[in-house]
């Protein structure tokens, strides 16, 4: 569209107290149309912009005022492009009032603004035909079939997929659950209740299920996947719910704590078959007796960096449930013994309730053995206990029956393990990735993606298989845009905590094909309407692109020329840093735009003026930006900010074009990365991190030192320390002296 941009300043907020607004009328990029107002997000100022759009034909607005943060509502002007200058929060809350410095750095933001403005093009939705709203739900056990429910309640209809020949998954192997009542009273076992949740889900004509069948295929984007089933059925699907659930890890891998010793040490799952089976009673495998004396060995192969690294969840609260079954028999006794005993929320309750029964022996313990006790018992080994006479102590007690709680185990972990190992593999050449193939089994896939970046989702960091994609700020997310995970391939959780899960990743994936068909992106930018619009024609099918997209949303051609899925695409903007010929841009959004703002900063000729630029995540360091602000915490008048969608997108040009402009240093803000805290994007810092690493060829080439370009990982709460650590970098960079750029 033909542009007729309006400027329009704000003088609330401490705005008019900090700088002259007359003035930067004046000095700023001149613009067919400029007005100040009081406060422009009042009733008034918001109608005197309407009215220059109605009067004056302004389709695109500079709004100088607050963070782009706030007051998005107020400044949406459906239409036309609007962009924001940040002059409250970089300028007249954190420099000094009525300085030349305050003056300036206004001066600089609102003519990067206006260069942004000139720039950039209004976003147009890009709405794909044939979309198909069905939900695929693979996983028929409880999260499964509640999700599966949940959509079709919601009217969406639902394909629901199971490898098993019925429904219901480890919940028929149960004998009874812990009620569900805020207040634990007798009975404290009631029933599973899932042929209930079974007849629902068969009986509900916006469901179809198949059983005995898996996913041979899955092609295509939200809202158009193409799904081939094993039994040849090729389905269109709008999102997927994986909600393929967990096995009890193997406990053959535990020798040390009697399995396989005796049969009368057994699992929690193996417990809960016998208790099944025999209506209640609690027999020895070995000879059918009734067990009273049962020891209960807690994190069995959990918590542990030889087995499983991390916490099952559930194990805890189960195995007291369990000692119910054992106390069916007054005259029996369960005795468990635990590493910790974590039982979150209302199951603390539950746990008082076994506390007071005085068949339930409950003791702090290391286990360090299960032996041999003669005629079928075992003596459970252990130190570190409660009623050991001294530190350190060894104890035994006797048992005759042995129960390992054994965690649980995603069934995502075999794929990605044999992955790994594939690519790890292939490292070492082609004679190791085919002896691999030759002697590793080949796991059951479970989408059988048929993405460039692999066959299955790829899981976290830390994360042991879990289909987990940001457990900070995305629940349900994995890293392949409109698959949610639910249940137990999600995280360890219990029942209730199931099917929760699954209820609210069906409410994901209803949410994800109603973005597509509106042409936004899924998340997080959850009202972004661009895309990356790459000129293919330049296109040397480098692979960067493909290989770097965190989401997998790129596949390639036959002649290795990437292939952009929008709807897979959550705009981050990775392939636009990525690629070296800079083809991949955004309408709002490019290397050029970026550049171009970066050259519209003024670099004063006096030496003794420094100049940094720092090119700011949006998600994490520009909060932390804001807040700091708002706390009146005092920033450096030299740095100017830049908003980045994701320092993944950072393009290494930037740093030529600012340098050589007389910039004196550029630093990068991102979030932090690696197994503790997460990128909204993944892996976007980790990206910038590594581009980073090429800093000083770039740096070299102008003839400067490498230590004027820095990066930063910052967490969100981390706003009082981020003044300091901008302001400590400027100074390193003065210490170089001026950019010597800067005088030509």
């Amino acid at each position: 569209m033909e542009k007729k941009i309006g400027l329009y300043i704000c003088k609330g907020c401490g705005i008019a107290d900090a700088v002259d607004v007359d003035k930067l009328v004046k000095n700023v990029k001149k613009m067919p149309v400029c007005k100040t107002h009081d406060v422009l997000c009042s009733a008034e100022g918001l109608q005197m912009i309407k009215g220059d759009m109605t009067s004056e034909g302004v389709n695109t607005m500079v709004i100088a005022a607050c963070s782009p943060r706030v007051k998005f509502a107020e400044f949406d002007f459906p239409g036309s492009l609007v962009e924001r200058a940040n002059i409250r929060e970089f300028v007249a809350w954190t420099l000094e009032a009525k300085s030349a410095q305050a003056q300036s750095a206004a001066e600089d933001y609102i003519n990067m603004g206006i260069v942004k403005a000139q720039k950039a093009d209004v976003p147009q939705p890009n709405v794909l035909a044939d979309l198909n709203s069905t939900i695929l739900v693979i996983g028929g056990g409880i999260a499964g079939m509640n999700a599966a429910l949940a959509g079709a309640n919601a009217g969406q209809k639902v394909v629901l997929v199971e490898k098993d020949a019925q429904l219901g998954g480890f919940v028929n192997k149960l004998y009874k659950k812990i009620p569900t009542a805020s207040v634990f009273q007798e009975p404290l076992i009631v029933d599973t209740e899932i042929e209930k949740t079974v007849k629902d889900v068969e009986g509900n004509g916006n469901i179809k299920v198949y059983k005995s069948t898996t996913v041979a295929k899955t092609d295509g984007q939200p809202g158009l996947y193409d799904v081939t089933l094993s039994n040849g059925e090729q389905l269109k699907i709008g999102a997927i719910v994986m909600a393929t659930g967990w096995k009890p890890y193997d406990a053959t891998k535990l020798g040390h704590l009697g399995y396989g010793l005796s049969k009368n040490v057994v699992t929690n799952i193996e417990l809960e078959e016998i208790a099944k089976k025999n209506n209640g009673k609690i027999v020895r495998p070995s000879d059918g007796k009734e067990a009273t004396k049962v020891a209960f060995v807690q994190c069995a192969g959990q918590r542990d960096p030889n087995h499983l690294p991390y916490c099952s969840g559930m194990c805890c609260a189960s195995s007291l449930k369990q000692a119910k079954y054992v106390r069916a028999n007054k005259d029996a006794v369960a005795m468990v013994f635990y590493k910790d005993i974590r039982t979150p929320g209302r199951t603390e309750l539950y746990y008082k309730e076994a506390q007071n029964d005085p068949g339930v022996m409950l003791s702090k313990a290391d286990v360090t053995g299960v032996s041999d006790a003669g005629n079928g018992n075992l003596y459970v080994e252990m130190e570190n206990t409660l009623f050991g006479t001294k530190t350190g102590e060894k104890v035994k007690v006797e048992a005759d029956l042995v129960v390992l709680a054994t965690g649980m185990v995603p069934t995502t972990r075999g794929p990605q393990e044999y992955l790994d190992g594939l690519t790890k593999a292939a490292g070492g050449g082609d004679d190791s990735k085919k002896a691999y193939l030759e002697q590793t089994p080949k796991p059951d896939y479970i989408l059988n993606l048929g993405y460039r970046q692999g066959p299955e989702i790829p899981s976290l960091e830390g994360a042991a298989g879990f289909a987990d994609s940001n457990f900070i700020c995305f629940q349900y997310e994995t890293r392949r845009t409109g698959i949610y995970a639910a249940g137990s391939v999600h995280q360890p959780m219990n029942m209730a905590e199931a099917i929760e899960d699954g209820q609210g990743a069906a409410f994901k994936a209803i949410q994800a094909m109603d973005h597509v068909a509106r042409g936004v992106a899924v998340h997080p930018r959850a009202w972004d309407m661009t895309y990356p619009d790459p000129l293919l024609i330049k296109c040397t099918a480098c692979k960067r692109c493909t290989e770097e997209c965190p989401f997998g949303a790129i596949d390639e051609d036959e002649k290795g020329i990437p292939k952009y899925n929008i709807n897979r695409c959550r705009r981050c903007g990775t392939c636009m840093g990525a690629c070296p010929e800079r083809i991949v841009s955004f309408k709002d959004y490019s290397v050029d735009i970026v550049g171009s703002m970066l050259k519209a900063i003024d670099v004063p000729d006096d030496e003794d003026e420094t100049r940094v630029v720092c090119l700011v995540c949006e998600n994490d360091s520009y909060p932390a930006l804001d807040t700091a602000a708002i706390n009146r915490k005092q920033l450096h008048p030299g740095v100017r900010f830049v908003s980045m969608r994701c320092l993944g997108g950072m393009n290494l040009v930037w740093v030529a074009d600012a340098l050589s402009k007389g910039i004196d240093g550029m630093l990068l803000l991102g979030c932090k990365y690696g197994e503790n805290y997460q990128c909204h994007f993944v892996k976007g810092s980790e990206l910038a991190n590594t581009r980073f690493s090429k800093v000083s060829e770039t740096l070299n080439r102008l003839q400067l030192e490498s230590e004027r370009v820095g990066l930063m990982q910052i967490a969100i709460n981390e706003y009082d320390k981020l003044p300091e650590m901008i302001n400590d970098f400027v100074e390193k960079v003065k210490e170089f002296g001026p950019n010597p750029f800067k005088s030509m």
